[in-house]
């Protein structure tokens, strides 16, 4: 999985793309077209075609993708060290990018002040966190470490009452955060002096989860609104990370005296569809269903990664490992929870007797009138106004 810009918590640091301001969007998907021809019509210019695939099962497939992460992870650190594991990662991902930047012939962003900045926001959405989580799987079950990921918009709200003063903080907001952190000593069966996890480990999934919530408060104070596309800024924060682990990864781990077949696998998994892939799904889900709806996907992670972790590697599940997992997702969705605001109806447009009836729609793009003309006739002194076109039946 990678971070995307939805801002709350893009799973394995995807969860909303580097630099993206979210496409203006429906919340709800487009309605089928009203036509009972068999053949539909062709969109308009500039018109976006609409995927095959429903949303819905792109959403499935998502989270799947996303929740069986933690597992190859676990796999591939049986076969490779934790940093080559993540660089693999990195590799696959970033060329499944590239590649998608190719046919859709766009460029990678421009301008050094740019580039610096995804510098940093590869570091602390990608670079640290996938290395942290690949080290912290080597002591701890994969099942643990999906639910300390679920973490991230606990450490995000955390952090956004610290560093960003336009986010005032609701009751219910903080509540969360705080149910949240309840969640996570439950899991951790704090009661019980921590026994049975590793110490270490929990902690560097947890350091990796709020580097992810680092990354994204980052990304919205210094790329929010860059100009470029979400896939061109990705695709160059991916491969900046690429290139970190490229020059750490050697310093700290030897060259693997093979290429073992199922851990090979994972990681190429991992990458190409973990990272890869489940970037351009995000982004197309952003865009038609919006990105409130689409960051539900990560409510999903932490159960499918627990069930990956129990039915596929034999892992143990305690009683309080579900019932954190529900705490922890219950506090994360109260930290993204807005203040009610009540829509208001646009005011019904005051129709004098006599004016001519305008289209809402176009009242904004009307031109105007000529020099010395009235839009509204006027009406000659002593005239009996005649009833609105508007108000008769």
């Amino acid at each position: 999985m990678a971070m995307t810009a939805t801002a709350a918590s893009a799973p394995h640091g995807t969860v909303p793309p580097a630099g993206e301001t979210a496409p203006a969007a429906s919340a709800t998907p487009p309605a089928p077209p009203a036509s009972a021809d068999p053949i539909p019509p062709a969109p308009a210019p500039g018109q976006p075609r609409r995927p095959a695939l429903d949303w819905r099962i792109r959403f499935a497939g998502l989270s799947l993708i996303w929740g069986f992460s933690f597992l190859l992870i676990k796999v591939g650190t049986e076969g490779f060290a934790p940093l080559q594991v993540s660089l693999g990662r990195l590799v696959f991902g970033s060329a499944v990018l590239l590649l998608a930047l190719a046919v859709k012939r766009e460029g990678l962003p421009r301008g050094r002040r740019t580039w610096g900045h995804l510098f940093a926001a590869a570091f602390f959405t990608n670079a640290l966190p996938f290395s942290l989580f690949a080290y912290a799987e080597t002591t701890i079950p994969s099942t643990l470490a999906g639910i300390c990921n679920a973490t991230t918009p606990l450490w995000g709200m955390l952090l956004s009452l610290v560093a960003l003063s336009e986010d005032r903080p609701t009751r219910r907001r903080v509540a969360g955060m705080g149910i949240g952190f309840v969640g996570v000593l439950i899991v951790l069966g704090a009661w019980q002096g921590f026994s049975g996890q590793d110490p270490a480990g929990t902690a560097m999934a947890l350091i990796a989860s709020a580097s992810y919530a680092v990354g994204w408060l980052y990304i919205r104070r210094t790329l929010a609104g860059a100009g470029h596309s979400s896939l061109s800024m990705t695709g160059a924060q991916l491969s900046l990370a690429t290139l970190q682990l490229a020059v750490v990864t050697p310093l700290f781990s030897s060259a693997p005296d093979g290429l073992p077949v199922l851990p090979l696998l994972s990681v190429v998994a991992l990458g190409a569809l973990g990272t890869g892939l489940a970037m351009l799904v995000q982004y197309g889900l952003v865009a038609e269903i919006g990105p409130t709806t689409a960051q539900m996907v990560t409510y999903f992670i932490p159960v499918i990664a627990t069930a990956a972790g129990v039915a596929v590697l034999g892992e143990r599940l305690d009683w309080n490992t579900p019932v954190g997992a529900l705490v922890v997702l219950l506090g994360a969705a109260l930290t993204q929870s807005g203040p009610r605001t009540a829509r208001r109806a646009p005011p019904a447009a005051q129709h004098r007797p006599g004016s001519p009836v305008r289209p809402a729609a176009l009242s904004r793009s009307a031109p105007p009138p000529a020099p010395g003309l009235s839009r509204t006739p006027r009406r000659r002194r002593g005239a009996r106004c005649r009833p609105c076109p508007a108000r008769t039946r």
